[in-house]
């Protein structure tokens, strides 16, 4: 049977989540032995044209370049997963977005004219094209990417997490760092997925697998760290940092 054609590209981003693959160690040579990897700029310099059964896409669309590089991607694939949270929510690119035009970032980054840069705001791929499944993280968990990509292999969609990191938290009996210890813990609105890594050790939640789809937790969440004494700019920049420019519906909730 032929093996499904797999590609793994990169936008504007760290590269972060292709090594997450590369870590993968044990899993990656059954993962090389059940695809052809047609694309997969940090793990060989191999690349070829031509239909692509699955593509993982990491990074938002911050330059022109981005974009007709993600529309050519999406016209080759069958399916596109969004990989990592520039892909997914734009992350630290888009996390000063709307606060000033892009073109006065460039100005006060560059001191010149911002003509002269292929730039446009970062924005998470889904602003652009059709995404068929998203893997969220920053990085990416290589357990929900090993999941994902066997399911794909069985014909299955691969399962998202829709509720957040506290469900988690109190699966494994963990206490509550934001009543125990007053911690700015963003828990209540980031999506699960890491099994609550940071508060099992005692640390809040910093939010690196990004928002919950609906936001529904966020007003509670506002007004609970505003009345332990944080600002709302604190706030809502300490959620920016890996969720990049959220929805209004998201903020919705809170006004």
């Amino acid at each position: 049977m032929t093996k499904p054609r797999l590609g793994i590209f990169s936008l504007t981003g760290c590269a972060g989540d292709q090594l997450q693959i590369l870590n993968m160690e044990d899993e990656l040579l059954n993962l090389v032995a059940r695809f052809h990897i047609v694309d997969f700029q940090e793990g060989s310099s191999h690349k070829e044209s031509g239909p692509i059964d699955i593509a993982f896409v990491e990074g938002s669309v911050s330059t022109e370049t981005d974009l007709r590089h993600l529309k050519e991607i999406r016209e080759r694939s069958s399916v596109l997963i969004a990989f990592g949270n520039c892909a997914t929510d734009g992350c630290v690119q888009a996390m000063r977005n709307g606060e000033t035009t892009l073109a006065q970032r460039l100005k006060d980054v560059y001191g010149v004219e911002p003509d002269y840069y292929d730039a446009l705001e970062s924005k998470p791929i889904r602003e652009y094209v059709k995404v068929d499944f998203s893997i969220p993280g920053c990085p990416v968990e290589k357990d929900e990417v090993v999941k994902a990509i066997t399911s794909l292999l069985h014909g299955d969609s691969p399962l998202g997490y829709s509720y957040p990191v506290c469900v988690e938290c109190k699966l494994h009996e963990y206490p509550c760092v934001i009543v125990e210890d007053n911690k700015p813990c963003l828990g209540p609105v980031v999506r699960a997925g890491c099994e609550a890594r940071c508060p099992g050790l005692g640390l809040d939640c910093i939010g690196c697998r990004g928002p919950v789809e609906d936001g529904s937790n966020f007003a509670a969440e506002l007004q609970m760290l505003l009345d332990k004494g944080y600002t709302e700019e604190f706030i809502m920049n300490r959620l920016r940092i890996f969720s990049g420019e959220l929805p209004e519906d998201f903020l919705g909730g809170a006004k």
